[in-house]
Protein backbone atom coordinates (compact mmCIF):
# COMPACT_ATOMS: atom_id res chain seq x y z
CA UNK A 1 0.00 0.00 0.00
CA UNK A 2 1.35 2.95 -0.72
CA UNK A 3 1.51 6.16 1.00
CA UNK A 4 -0.21 9.25 0.60
CA UNK A 5 2.11 11.68 2.14
CA UNK A 6 4.26 12.50 0.67
CA UNK A 7 8.13 12.36 1.37
CA UNK A 8 10.44 14.68 2.29
CA UNK A 9 13.10 15.59 -0.39
CA UNK A 10 17.12 16.21 0.61
CA UNK A 11 18.43 18.98 -1.54
CA UNK A 12 22.68 18.84 -1.51
CA UNK A 13 23.33 22.55 -0.35
CA UNK A 14 25.02 24.49 -3.40
CA UNK A 15 28.94 24.33 -2.97
CA UNK A 16 29.73 27.26 -4.60
CA UNK A 17 28.96 31.06 -3.56
CA UNK A 18 30.98 33.70 -2.74
CA UNK A 19 32.40 31.22 0.12
CA UNK A 20 33.57 29.19 -2.26
CA UNK A 21 34.82 31.65 -4.70
CA UNK A 22 37.32 33.20 -1.94
CA UNK A 23 38.62 29.72 -1.25
CA UNK A 24 39.41 29.21 -4.80
CA UNK A 25 40.95 32.31 -5.23
CA UNK A 26 42.77 31.93 -1.95
CA UNK A 27 43.81 28.47 -2.98
CA UNK A 28 45.18 29.64 -6.49
CA UNK A 29 46.81 32.44 -5.16
CA UNK A 30 48.64 30.47 -2.49
CA UNK A 31 49.89 28.25 -5.28
CA UNK A 32 50.72 31.11 -7.26
CA UNK A 33 53.09 32.20 -4.44
CA UNK A 34 54.07 29.24 -3.85
CA UNK A 35 55.06 28.22 -7.52
CA UNK A 36 56.44 31.73 -8.21
CA UNK A 37 59.40 31.54 -5.41
CA UNK A 38 60.22 28.12 -5.41
CA UNK A 39 60.62 28.27 -9.39
CA UNK A 40 62.62 31.24 -8.77
CA UNK A 41 64.88 30.17 -6.23
CA UNK A 42 65.64 27.07 -8.03
CA UNK A 43 66.63 28.93 -11.18
CA UNK A 44 68.58 30.82 -9.35
CA UNK A 45 70.38 27.96 -7.41
CA UNK A 46 70.93 25.96 -10.72
CA UNK A 47 72.88 29.01 -12.16
CA UNK A 48 75.12 28.96 -9.46
CA UNK A 49 76.31 25.26 -10.09
CA UNK A 50 78.58 23.50 -11.93
CA UNK A 51 76.52 22.76 -15.24
CA UNK A 52 80.06 21.21 -18.07
CA UNK A 53 83.10 19.65 -17.15
CA UNK A 54 85.96 19.13 -19.27
CA UNK A 55 89.57 19.33 -19.73
CA UNK A 56 92.21 21.03 -22.30
CA UNK A 57 96.32 19.84 -23.23
CA UNK A 58 98.93 21.56 -21.37
CA UNK A 59 102.62 21.60 -20.92
CA UNK A 60 102.13 19.68 -17.75
CA UNK A 61 99.34 17.42 -19.07
CA UNK A 62 95.07 17.49 -18.94
CA UNK A 63 93.88 20.40 -16.95
CA UNK A 64 90.70 20.10 -15.69
CA UNK A 65 87.82 22.76 -16.01
CA UNK A 66 84.65 23.29 -15.35
CA UNK A 67 81.53 26.16 -16.15
CA UNK A 68 78.75 26.96 -13.86
CA UNK A 69 75.13 28.02 -15.52
CA UNK A 70 76.13 31.92 -14.99
CA UNK A 71 79.43 31.03 -17.31
CA UNK A 72 77.42 29.49 -20.24
CA UNK A 73 74.52 32.05 -20.35
CA UNK A 74 73.20 34.77 -18.14
CA UNK A 75 69.60 34.73 -18.94
CA UNK A 76 68.51 32.39 -16.90
CA UNK A 77 69.23 34.10 -13.16
CA UNK A 78 68.12 37.37 -14.80
CA UNK A 79 64.92 36.18 -16.29
CA UNK A 80 64.16 34.49 -12.48
CA UNK A 81 64.84 38.14 -10.91
CA UNK A 82 62.69 39.47 -13.57
CA UNK A 83 60.06 36.74 -12.71
CA UNK A 84 60.29 37.61 -8.86
CA UNK A 85 59.94 41.08 -8.74
CA UNK A 86 56.61 40.51 -11.21
CA UNK A 87 55.14 38.08 -9.03
CA UNK A 88 55.56 40.84 -6.25
CA UNK A 89 54.03 43.50 -8.44
CA UNK A 90 51.01 41.19 -9.15
CA UNK A 91 49.58 42.40 -5.93
CA UNK A 92 50.03 46.31 -6.91
CA UNK A 93 48.52 46.87 -9.65
CA UNK A 94 44.80 46.11 -10.99
CA UNK A 95 42.77 45.00 -13.67
CA UNK A 96 45.23 45.92 -17.09
CA UNK A 97 48.29 45.97 -15.31
CA UNK A 98 47.87 42.83 -13.22
CA UNK A 99 47.24 41.11 -17.20
CA UNK A 100 50.54 42.88 -18.33
CA UNK A 101 52.39 41.99 -15.12
CA UNK A 102 50.90 37.83 -15.42
CA UNK A 103 52.03 37.86 -18.73
CA UNK A 104 55.87 39.04 -18.00
CA UNK A 105 55.74 36.67 -15.25
CA UNK A 106 54.85 33.59 -17.81
CA UNK A 107 57.35 35.52 -20.20
CA UNK A 108 60.19 35.21 -17.44
CA UNK A 109 58.97 30.89 -16.84
CA UNK A 110 59.35 30.66 -20.62
CA UNK A 111 62.75 32.10 -21.44
CA UNK A 112 63.98 30.35 -18.56
CA UNK A 113 63.04 27.26 -19.93
CA UNK A 114 64.27 27.91 -23.40
CA UNK A 115 67.86 29.34 -22.34
CA UNK A 116 68.30 26.36 -19.68
CA UNK A 117 67.51 23.97 -22.60
CA UNK A 118 70.35 26.30 -24.90
CA UNK A 119 72.67 25.69 -22.36
CA UNK A 120 72.76 21.88 -22.03
CA UNK A 121 75.07 20.79 -25.23
CA UNK A 122 76.69 24.35 -24.97
CA UNK A 123 80.89 24.00 -25.10
CA UNK A 124 81.20 27.69 -25.90
CA UNK A 125 82.41 28.55 -22.24
CA UNK A 126 84.10 25.86 -21.63
CA UNK A 127 86.23 26.20 -25.35
CA UNK A 128 87.00 29.97 -23.78
CA UNK A 129 88.35 28.69 -20.98
CA UNK A 130 90.37 26.32 -22.81
CA UNK A 131 92.03 29.16 -25.06
CA UNK A 132 92.60 31.19 -21.93
CA UNK A 133 94.36 28.55 -19.50
CA UNK A 134 96.62 26.47 -23.03
CA UNK A 135 97.16 30.52 -24.35
CA UNK A 136 96.26 29.05 -27.68
CA UNK A 137 93.16 30.75 -29.12
CA UNK A 138 92.46 27.36 -31.52
CA UNK A 139 92.26 25.41 -28.32
CA UNK A 140 89.32 23.59 -27.56
CA UNK A 141 87.47 21.70 -24.50
CA UNK A 142 87.99 17.82 -25.04
CA UNK A 143 86.30 15.18 -22.85
CA UNK A 144 83.02 17.55 -22.33
CA UNK A 145 80.40 16.23 -19.92
CA UNK A 146 77.39 17.93 -18.83
CA UNK A 147 75.43 17.75 -15.25
CA UNK A 148 71.87 17.74 -14.37
CA UNK A 149 72.31 21.18 -12.96
CA UNK A 150 70.72 22.73 -16.10
CA UNK A 151 67.61 20.82 -15.83
CA UNK A 152 66.87 21.94 -12.56
CA UNK A 153 66.93 25.46 -13.92
CA UNK A 154 64.25 23.91 -16.88
CA UNK A 155 61.81 22.58 -13.91
CA UNK A 156 62.37 26.21 -12.06
CA UNK A 157 61.57 28.33 -15.06
CA UNK A 158 57.91 26.26 -15.86
CA UNK A 159 57.25 26.57 -12.41
CA UNK A 160 57.34 30.68 -13.17
CA UNK A 161 56.00 30.22 -16.12
CA UNK A 162 52.66 27.83 -14.21
CA UNK A 163 52.41 31.09 -11.79
CA UNK A 164 52.34 33.51 -14.64
CA UNK A 165 49.40 31.35 -15.80
CA UNK A 166 48.35 31.10 -12.51
CA UNK A 167 47.59 34.55 -12.45
CA UNK A 168 46.74 34.97 -15.96
CA UNK A 169 43.69 32.72 -15.32
CA UNK A 170 42.79 33.88 -11.64
CA UNK A 171 44.61 37.10 -10.91
CA UNK A 172 41.12 38.97 -11.04
CA UNK A 173 39.66 37.57 -8.47
CA UNK A 174 43.12 38.13 -6.33
CA UNK A 175 43.33 41.16 -3.53
CA UNK A 176 45.72 43.90 -4.22
CA UNK A 177 47.69 45.93 -2.04
CA UNK A 178 45.90 47.71 1.07
CA UNK A 179 44.65 51.53 0.06
CA UNK A 180 43.44 52.42 3.60
CA UNK A 181 46.87 54.16 4.24
CA UNK A 182 47.60 57.49 2.90
CA UNK A 183 51.56 57.83 1.88
CA UNK A 184 51.76 60.18 5.72
CA UNK A 185 50.87 56.67 7.30
CA UNK A 186 47.49 57.71 8.60
CA UNK A 187 44.46 55.68 8.06
CA UNK A 188 42.37 57.07 6.05
CA UNK A 189 38.45 57.67 7.16
CA UNK A 190 36.35 54.58 6.33
CA UNK A 191 33.18 55.44 5.14
CA UNK A 192 30.07 53.95 6.92
CA UNK A 193 28.47 51.50 5.13
CA UNK A 194 24.93 51.44 5.27
CA UNK A 195 22.77 49.72 8.47
CA UNK A 196 22.62 46.26 9.11
CA UNK A 197 19.30 44.56 10.08
CA UNK A 198 20.71 41.59 11.89
CA UNK A 199 17.42 39.63 11.17
CA UNK A 200 18.04 39.69 7.37
CA UNK A 201 20.94 37.65 6.52
CA UNK A 202 21.58 38.99 3.22
CA UNK A 203 22.72 42.24 5.45
CA UNK A 204 24.65 40.25 7.47
CA UNK A 205 26.72 38.58 4.55
CA UNK A 206 26.97 42.31 2.55
CA UNK A 207 28.42 43.25 6.29
CA UNK A 208 31.09 40.61 6.09
CA UNK A 209 32.23 41.17 2.29
CA UNK A 210 32.55 44.50 3.24
CA UNK A 211 35.09 43.35 5.95
CA UNK A 212 32.56 44.98 8.71
CA UNK A 213 31.79 43.55 12.21
CA UNK A 214 27.98 43.15 11.89
CA UNK A 215 27.53 42.45 15.46
CA UNK A 216 29.19 45.45 16.46
CA UNK A 217 27.43 48.24 17.74
CA UNK A 218 27.47 51.57 16.02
Amino acid sequence: MTSAVPQPRTEAAPSGGPGGARRGARRSLALALLLGAVGAAVSLLATRQTWARGSVAVAGGEFPLTATGSDVTGVPAALAVVGLAALVAVFAVRRTGRHLVSGLLALSGAGTVAAALLGVGDSAALDEKAAETSGDTAATVTGLTHTGWPYAAVLGGALLLAAGLLALWFGRRWPAMSGRYERDGTPRARKAGPAVDPDRPEDLWKALDRGEDPTRES
